[in-house]
């Protein structure tokens, strides 16, 4: 029996259900990921203040636009990098010692985040937190995807209930990062970030030897003659992004943009790849063409997602009021508020799918909902606009319009993937997933550029409007789309 074949078979017995009714190790893959949540967003809930406060106030001085536009193509760039991490596990590695030397990486990108100075010690940290990140996510989901068989009906549940462990870490990280970064500066939050990882790091380190056997197996290896030729094309590319830099041709200015067009053109590599792999039936090539508009839906939802993360984050500093009886609210602070209605919810609508079971929306009705409640949440500013200070109350109902989004179509996505995937590239069809992300999380910072505080009307009806357009006909399509599945749902 081949390795590929090996790498999709479930992890455990279909009657494993020690874990809240699902396999054992859900519960390790649970804790890495909650924990490297933590050190992500809790670093992420200041990196934005860090790039654009004063120097007086310990920050980097960048003009505010650009470091919104910089943050978006961090953010991009931390999914695009999935791609490298998917490819390592499939033909070198495997995924659980990528997804070990990930953690690593991250680990000492916060470090370095934390005690070099300056933009020299942004730039180490990002690259390094970043390419981890990427590592990790696309390895990690994987993993989890493995625990499942294809038509085990508690899949969708299994994912919500990893992404209560995700939502976790982005709960707790933001309060203690922007607590440190108010009260004794901007490298005492980063450091926490560093500590963050560092647990999770050790508990998994503790645990994975318990993780089956085929975890350790490599999908696709690649034959030892081919290393040689594939380590100069890396050697390459490397070349040819250092000269892009080098000579100004991608700068500052404009890394966003050509952080989009780059994850615009993976992903049209990664597309052709599949379909015109002999590896591929013609099964799986239809759930391939099926999971296409899935992919545009999920790049507009992360478009405007994690937006939370750059207009919401100036949002919040400038415009809301903070106030409680005298003290001021870190403004990192809201990047909790979703998390905490994650974690409220991603049970209840957990139970809701097994529940319903066969009877529950397709994936593709489920994303056509999702980006329709994104929309309307960008509308719900609408009532805010003008000069006054906004409620944080208004601003958390607005929230919650993100996370209820958010359900139904995040987790929905991480699993309808490794359902769609085709058995040669698994790992590979969840890093297009992620590719998806990193596309909508460059333009959240491309699109939080045209936004006007001193006229805000044409953003959130551009914005919201688009988004509901879009959700309406991903409805429309959701009959053909389902047909293209194949028997997924």
């Amino acid at each position: 029996m081949s390795t590929t074949h090996l790498e999709t078979r479930p992890a455990t017995t279909p009657g494993d259900t020690s874990f809240f009714g699902h396999p054992k190790m859900l519960a390790s893959l649970f804790s890495v990921e909650m924990w490297e949540r933590f050190s992500f967003y809790g670093m992420q809930g200041i990196l934005l203040y860090y790039m654009y406060f004063s120097v007086e106030k310990g920050g980097l001085g960048i003009e505010q636009g650009l470091a919104a536009s910089l943050v978006g193509a961090y953010g991009g760039g931390v999914y695009l990098s999935t791609i490298l991490g998917a490819w390592l596990a499939d033909r070198l590695f495997g995924s659980e010692k990528v997804l070990f030397g990930s953690a690593i990486m991250i680990m000492g990108g916060h470090i370095a985040l934390a005690l070099v100075p300056g933009v020299p010690g942004l730039i180490a940290g990002l690259v390094l937190v970043g390419v981890g990140s990427g590592g990790l996510k696309a390895n990690a989901t994987a993993l989890v995807g493995s625990l499942y068989g294809e038509k085990d009906e508690r899949r969708d549940a299994g994912f919500s209930i990893f992404y209560m462990g995700i939502n976790a870490g982005a709960l707790i990280g933001p309060l203690v990062t922007g607590w440190l970064q108010e009260s004794q500066g901007f490298h005492w939050g980063f450091g926490a970030a560093a500590v963050g990882m560092a647990v999770g790091l050790t508990v998994y380190a503790l645990g994975r030897n318990k993780l089956p056997a085929q975890t350790q197996r490599v999908a696709h290896p690649l034959p030892a003659a081919q290393r040689k030729q594939y380590g100069l094309i890396f050697v390459g590319i490397a070349a040819v992004i250092a000269a892009l830099f080098i000579s100004g041709t991608v700068n500052a200015e404009n890394l966003a943009t050509s952080m989009a067009y780059a994850a615009i053109g993976a992903s049209v590599v990664y597309f052709t790849l599949i379909f015109r792999s002999n590896k591929v039936t013609a099964t799986e090539r239809g759930r391939v063409a099926a999971f296409i508009p899935l992919y545009i839906a999920s790049a507009a939802f992360w478009a405007l997602f994690q937006q939370q993360f750059t207009f919401i984050a100036v949002y919040s500093e400038e415009k809301l009021d903070r106030n409680f009886f005298g003290w001021e609210m870190p403004a990192a602070w809201v990047q909790s508020i979703n998390p905490v209605f994650i974690i409220i919810f991603a049970g209840v609508m957990a139970a809701l799918w097994t529940r319903l079971g066969r009877k529950q929306p397709g994936s593709a009705l489920k994303f056509s909902i999702g980006l329709f409640v994104m929309g309307l949440a960008f509308l719900a500013f609408i009532p805010l606009s003008g000069d006054g200070k906004t409620p944080l109350l208004a601003l958390a109902g607005i929230l919650l319009l993100f996370t209820l989004a958010e359900l139904f179509l995040s987790p929905i996505g991480l699993s309808v993937t490794t359902k769609l995937a085709p058995k040669a590239f698994h790992t590979q069809m969840v890093a297009l997933f992620f590719l998806s992300v990193s596309l909508g999380t460059t333009l959240a910072g491309i699109l939080s550029g045209l936004y006007n505080p001193n006229d805000e009307l044409p953003y959130f009806i551009g914005v919201g409007g688009t988004a509901i357009l879009l959700a309406v006909g991903m409805a429309a399509a959701s009959p053909a789309i389902k047909k293209l599945m194949g028997g997924v749902r």
